[in-house]
């Protein structure tokens, strides 16, 4: 994480600065904010990474939705991954002779609490993009 590298502070409203706690990864700070889907160009002047953050134009502003977007899927990806791996154990348990009807409550369970962390992040990114796209 970056703060764990770097402090970060906003020196005016369309201004981040980056103070790496080590000038040594001064360039992979500058690198890790470059590369990120994030669409900001940093500037490094030997001491802190500035990253001048643009006015948000309605082009920008549907990019950052998309970008919110990506987010939320992946989020749900990962939810899901994590249903198949429990969905994994069930099934082992019920391979080591748990009841099938047990089994069977729990795999129900774990469907619901999946469906509602799913529709939490779906309401989050609508959040998200309603927010992004308020002028």
């Amino acid at each position: 994480p970056i703060k764990s590298l770097a402090s970060v502070s906003v020196s005016d409203g369309s201004t981040v600065v980056v103070q790496p706690f080590d000038k040594g990864s001064l360039q992979d700070v500058e690198k890790a904010i470059r590369e990120s889907d994030l669409g900001f160009e940093p500037t490094n002047d030997g001491n802190v990474v500035r990253i001048n953050i643009p006015q948000l134009t309605a082009e920008r502003r549907k990019e950052m939705v998309k970008v919110a977007a990506k987010f939320g899927e992946e989020s749900k990806v990962a939810v899901r991954n994590i249903r198949r791996d429990a969905k994994k154990q069930v099934d082992k348990c019920e391979k080591d002779g748990v009841s099938e009807d047990l089994c069977k409550d729990k795999e129900a369970d774990l469907q619901k609490i999946t469906d509602g962390y799913v529709k939490k992040i779906e309401t989050a990114i609508k959040d998200k993009e309603k927010e992004i796209t308020q002028v």
